[in-house]
């Protein structure tokens, strides 16, 4: 028996992927974290003998420290099995580079500083060989190939520059708020380097890219033309070897946080396949300075 711990798991990739390990391994208990009535719902609707929901808010880091705190209560006291595997597959794609949740723009909050807190307050609990998965995205290429010309290249800066709101210019477009989520995965592969080097020794951190799935809500906020787009017409396009499906990403994940693929700490997997993340990605010095970073905002230093 163990539990794996899961945000973004109420709806698109996460939930398809949540309901696959349930169908896959009998012996798989799930955490669902997120806003309390969406991860209410779905582990009723998922089962609750082997589905609990713990409420949290992911743009606020209090909320995911008392998330944590809350879970390690459940695996003291044995109301859960120990704990293998963390799925961090929450993220957020906003209309702007503006929006604040207590002070840190969204999106490097949602998408990369949630993450480093969820697994820094998990860790005391993570029982070896443990495995945590970082949903990614191609966008933090920049190219062309990778992003379908819909996502601008990311713009790096120094952390505490990318984690406030007015980041990029004209902070006020849809343009910057796509260069913030691009900006943010790209971040989040460098928090997966530099927790590859930092982990206990039995634990394994990497990042996942589902390639680009049309309908998973993503793109919710974005203005009609994109999401007409990514619903009505994209979806044409899972059908050929460019995009998948949301079950067919669901499925992807589900046999990765079920150990299916075998990967080395920091790897990079795209789909099913071990393969290099960007050449930018690959920069010690900028993974260094967002761990310090992060490691502040978990200390509460940076709020």
């Amino acid at each position: 028996m163990h539990t794996i711990v899961m945000t973004g798991g109420t709806r698109g990739i996460g939930r398809a992927a949540a309901a696959e390990v349930l169908r896959r391994d009998a012996s798989a208990h799930l955490v669902l974290v997120g806003r309390a009535g969406s991860v209410r719902s779905a582990a009723d609707a998922l089962g609750p003998a082997r589905v609990v929901p713990v409420g949290a808010d992911l743009a606020r880091l209090g909320d995911v420290r008392a998330a944590t705190a809350r879970i390690g209560h459940l695996l003291d006291a044995g109301d859960v099995p120990p704990l293998r595997t963390v799925a961090a597959n929450a993220g957020v794609q906003l209309p702007d580079a503006l929006h604040t949740t207590d002070g840190l723009e969204t999106t490097f909050a949602v998408n990369v500083l949630s993450v480093h807190v969820l697994l820094r307050g998990l860790e005391p609990w993570l029982r070896a060989p443990a495995r945590a998965v970082v949903t990614v995205s191609d966008t933090h290429f920049g190219d062309l190939r990778h992003n379908l010309g819909l996502v601008p290249a990311p713009r790096w800066s120094e952390p505490a520059v990318l984690a406030r709101p007015g980041a990029f210019d004209r902070p006020g477009t849809v343009a910057a708020g796509r260069t913030a989520y691009s900006t943010s995965k790209l971040a989040a592969v460098h928090l997966v380097h530099a927790w590859a080097r930092h982990a206990p020794a039995g634990v394994d951190v990497l990042s996942w890219n589902p390639a680009f799935v049309p309908g998973t809500g993503l793109t919710r906020a974005a203005g009609p033309a994109t999401r007409f787009l990514n619903r009505r017409l994209l979806p044409l396009l899972a059908r050929t070897p460019l995009l998948d499906t949301v079950g067919t990403a669901g499925a992807s994940l589900a046999a990765l946080l079920l150990g299916d693929l075998t990967a080395a700490s920091g790897a990079y997997v795209d789909r099913r396949r071990v393969v290099p993340s960007s050449p930018e990605s690959y920069d010690e010095a900028r993974e260094d300075a967002l761990w310090r970073f992060a490691e502040d905002v978990h200390a509460g230093v940076v709020v």
